[in-house]
C-alpha cells in the first residue's frame, strides 16, 4: 500500500492505493438518472408530445441544446457523437452536406418553436458536438439568429458554445457574441506536444491563448478551459508544465476531466491502449491538477470542476442551487431542456428523450416536420426522488435528511434508502463523509470519490448481474 497525499490549503487528504483499488470502479457521472442505459425505445415521438405538452402546462423555464457533430478530424480519445467532413478548402460532398444538415436544423427550430409556448424564456442554451465552430461564421451567424428569434430569450441568459481553437477564428467569436453568446469553452486537453501526437490534435499553447485573449477582448463573460487526463504518452512532469500554461490564462472554469477509455463502444479509441497511463500514475496526475489549482485560487466544485470564487457556479453551490443536466454543472435548475440535431438529449418535464443518430431518419424527421425522438425514459416517482439526491449530493456536496423527507412526503428518509444508510459507515471509515447535525455531508475528500458516493443511491445499479456488460467508464 503507497500513501498519494493530496495537500490542499493546509490540509492533507489520506489517500492509498488501496484506497484507489477499492474505489476506481465503473460508475455513471450522472448528468442524468436514470442514467442512458435504463433508457428504453419505449419512448417515442408520441410520449414525446404529451411531455411537451405537460411541459408547457407546468411553465417551467426552457434550455436549448444543439448538437453540431461535424469535426476537421477524429481526435482518437473523443467519446462524442460526432461525424469527420473534409476540410474546407476542400469542395465536394461534405460542406453540401453540413449546408443540408444545417438545413434541417432550421427546420426543427420551427417545429420545436410552434410547440413551446412563447412566454416561457429560455434562460440557457448551448452549442456542443463535434465543433460547432466548424461552421462558417456565417453559417453560425444565421443559425443563432433563427434560434433566438423563434424563442423568448430571457435577460441575461446563460448562452454558450464549444469551440476548438484549431478551426476557430476571431471572426467566429464576433459573429456568435453579436447573436447573444456569453461564454465559450474550449477543449485543451494536454499541451505536451507527444501526447497531442498520440491522440491526433495538434494545439500548440500559443493557438489557445490567442483564441482566449480575442474572446476576452471581444466581451464573453465567462471562458472555460477543458483538460484531459490518462492519455497516452503522459507524463507527471508534462502535466504539471501544461498547468502552469493554462494558469498563465486565468480561465473563469477548468474542467480536468478523466479519459474515459471505452474501446467497446468508440472503435478510435483502440489505437490508445499501449500508452495509457494507469492506476497510481493516472492519478498522480489527477491529483497535481487539484493542488496547482486550489493553490491559484480556484474552488473546487467536486468531481472534476474547479472555478474562480467570482463564477456564479460557486456562488450556486454555496446557496444550493446549483443542478447537473446533459452539459454538467448548471447554475439553472427547473428547466426543461430541448435538445435539437442529431443524436440530441432532452429533458422534457417527466421525460428524457433522444433524437434519432440516423442521418437519414433525422432528415426525413425535419422534413416532414415531426419529432425524431427514437428512445427515452419516463420517470417513476422514485426516479425523481434518487434523481433529487444524487443531483443534491454531486451539486451540493451535503444531503439534509430531513428536507428530503418535507419535500417528498416521506416517512423516513432512512428506511427509503435503507441500502445506502447501511453502506454509508464504510465511506465514514474512509473519510469521505460525516453524518452529524441531521446531516450527510461530503468532506473534502468525499469531492474526489463523490461519484462513489452517489452510486449508493442508484436503485439500477444493485440489479446489474456481475458479468454485465461494460457500459460505463471508471470513476477516477
Amino acid at each position: 500500500m503507497v500513501a498519494i497525499p493530496i495537500r490542499l490549503r493546509g490540509e492533507t487528504l489520506p489517500v492509498t492505493t488501496e484506497l484507489l483499488d477499492r474505489y476506481n470502479v465503473q460508475g455513471p457521472r450522472y448528468t442524468s438518472y436514470p442514467t442512458a442505459p435504463e433508457w428504453t425505445e419505449d419512448v417515442g415521438p408520441a410520449e414525446y408530445r404529451a411531455a411537451a405538452e405537460r411541459a408547457n402546462a407546468s411553465g417551467a423555464p426552457v434550455s436549448l441544446y444543439v448538437h453540431l457533430p461535424f469535426c476537421d478530424e477524429q481526435c482518437w480519445f473523443c467519446g462524442c457523437f460526432m461525424k469527420v467532413v473534409p476540410k474546407p478548402e476542400r469542395k465536394g460532398e461534405g460542406r453540401e452536406e453540413i449546408a443540408g444538415y444545417l438545413g434541417d436544423v432550421h427546420r426543427e427550430i420551427d417545429r420545436l418553436a410552434g410547440e413551446v409556448d412563447r412566454g416561457r424564456p429560455v434562460v440557457q442554451a448551448h452549442w456542443g458536438g463535434g465543433t460547432p465552430t466548424y461552421l462558417t461564421p456565417s453559417q453560425a451567424g444565421e443559425l443563432a439568429q433563427h434560434l433566438f428569434s423563434a424563442f423568448t430569450l430571457a435577460p441575461g441568459a446563460e448562452v454558450s458554445v464549444e469551440v476548438d481553437p484549431r478551426v476557430t477564428t476571431p471572426a467566429h467569436l464576433e459573429t456568435l457574441f453579436k447573436a447573444g453568446f456569453n461564454r465559450v469553452s474550449m477543449g485543451v486537453q494536454d499541451f505536451d506536444p507527444t501526447v497531442q501526437e498520440l491522440v491526433n490534435r495538434i494545439q500548440p499553447f500559443e493557438m489557445t491563448r490567442d483564441l482566449v485573449t480575442a474572446a476576452r477582448s471581444i466581451g464573453y463573460e465567462s471562458v472555460n478551459l477543458d483538460l484531459i487526463y490518462g492519455l497516452p504518452g503522459q507524463r507527471l512532469e508534462g502535466f504539471e508544465e501544461s498547468i502552469q500554461k493554462i494558469l498563465s490564462l486565468r480561465p473563469d472554469r477548468l474542467a480536468l476531466y478523466s479519459y474515459a477509455h471505452v474501446p467497446w463502444l468508440k472503435r478510435p479509441q483502440r489505437v490508445l491502449a499501449a500508452h495509457l497511463p494507469e492506476g497510481t500514475e493516472k492519478f498522480r496526475i489527477f491529483v497535481a491538477g487539484i493542488e496547482r489549482f486550489v493553490e491559484a485560487g480556484y474552488e473546487y466544485i467536486g468531481m472534476d470542476h474547479f472555478a474562480l470564487p467570482h463564477d456564479e457556479i460557486v456562488t450556486a453551490q454555496k446557496n444550493r442551487t446549483l443542478t447537473r443536466n446533459f452539459q454538467g454543472y448548471s447554475t439553472h435548475g427547473g428547466c426543461d431542456l430541448y435538445g435539437l440535431g442529431v443524436s440530441a438529449i432532452g429533458q422534457v418535464h417527466d421525460t428524457y428523450v433522444q433524437n434519432t443518430k440516423d442521418y437519414g431518419a433525422y432528415h426525413r424527421a425535419a422534413a416532414e416536420g415531426v419529432t425524431s425522438t427514437v428512445r427515452g425514459r419516463r420517470l417513476t416517482q422514485d426516479d425523481v426522488l434518487r434523481r433529487a439526491v444524487i443531483t443534491k449530493l454531486l451539486c451540493h456536496t451535503v444531503l439534509v435528511p430531513a428536507e428530503i423527507e418535507k419535500e417528498f412526503s416521506l416517512a423516513s428518509f432512512d428506511e427509503t434508502f435503507a441500502s445506502a444508510i447501511a453502506a454509508l459507515p464504510a465511506f465514514e471509515a474512509d473519510g469521505f463523509v460525516t453524518r452529524e447535525n441531521g446531516e450527510i455531508r461530503v468532506t473534502a475528500l468525499g469531492r474526489i470519490f463523490i461519484r462513489n458516493v452517489a452510486m449508493l443511491f442508484d436503485a439500477y445499479l444493485s440489479q446489474k448481474a456481475p458479468d454485465a456488460p461494460k457500459i460505463f467508464s471508471r470513476t477516477l
